[in-house]
């Protein structure tokens, strides 16, 4: 099968890789020509946009930053709505406004084109070895049909419900990443200042209630100083803002998440943006005066 991949960045790339090695052909685009460079070196051919991509493929895959993005891939000029025919399926890996999604979907589907919104979680390691988690809207007799593609870049692809869904299943775990993060940067600050050792209070409460997959990934990078992103803050900022649009469009109050976004804009005003999302330990560290890494 030849798939169209456009998107080729911190995520896209590896994602892409882990196509070509379960054998899939490959048309790829991004504005980083290094990163199409790549790719084409592993077998990939480079398209020029996504109506030179879509005459080429019947289902093509995006992976950008942002609903804009998206926008502008699938109906701007030299997008995919321009030479798809119909039949033709994107497969939208970003994470976007789900509101959105379903607008984009409505446009492409007066062409016959279809949409799925299958935004991803897990980060740029899992990523890389092929691990992510994928959750899925759309048409479900789409979804089968391509889920053994979806699933060659990821270890769990659920599909959750119409189009839109994946989105809002999206959202949700950032949400629940967001407020976990912010809430072991709280309490681990919140031991050493009480004059506990914060990596023997890990290591005590992982193991109970409290313990969490984000808890093991996150607290031992806290510890070692370690802000190397995974997974932006900048990019976490960008999802929040997609929380607080859905859900105010539907008069839902999300305070937690809300709280969560103001901590990560206070780290962008200190030009921490590009930090891993668990540098909201730092928020902390500048309130408190005291720092949980390690000597």
């Amino acid at each position: 099968m030849k798939v169209g991949f456009i998107g080729l960045g911190i995520m896209g790339k590896p994602m892409a890789k882990n196509l070509i090695k379960a054998g899939y052909e490959l048309i790829v685009n991004d504005f980083v020509q290094p990163a199409v460079d790549e790719l084409v070196a592993l077998g990939a051919e480079a398209g020029k946009n996504g109506a030179d991509i879509a005459t080429k493929v019947d289902v093509i895959i995006t992976m950008l930053p942002n609903s804009p993005h998206v926008r502008s891939v699938c109906l701007g000029e030299g997008g995919v709505i321009e030479t798809a025919k119909p039949g033709t399926v994107v497969i939208d890996m970003s994470s976007i406004d789900p509101v959105e999604s379903k607008k984009i979907g409505a446009e492409l589907e007066k062409k016959g084109i279809e949409l799925l919104d299958c935004p991803v979680s897990g980060g740029e390691p899992k990523a890389i070895d092929g691990t992510m988690s994928v959750m899925c809207g759309g048409k479900k007799e789409i979804w089968d049909k391509y889920y053994d593609l979806i699933k060659a870049m990821a270890g769990s692809v659920v599909y959750v419900g119409p189009l839109g869904s994946g989105n809002v299943a999206k959202l949700a775990n950032q949400m629940v990443v967001a407020a976990n993060i912010g809430a072991c940067a709280e309490a681990f600050t919140f031991a050493k200042k009480a004059g506990a050792d914060p990596e023997l209070v890990y290591q005590a409460i992982r193991g109970g209630l409290a313990g969490s997959t984000v808890m093991d990934a996150k607290v031992p990078m806290m510890l070692a100083g370690n802000y190397k992103p995974g997974f932006r803050i900048d990019l976490h900022i960008k999802d929040l803002n997609n929380v607080l649009n859905a859900a105010h469009a539907i008069n839902m109050p999300v305070p937690m998440s809300a709280q969560m976004m103001e901590i990560m804009q206070e780290l962008k005003c200190h030009d921490e943006g590009s930090c891993d999302h668990d540098a909201m330990v730092k928020y902390y560290e500048r309130m408190t005066g005291v720092s949980i890494v390690k000597e």
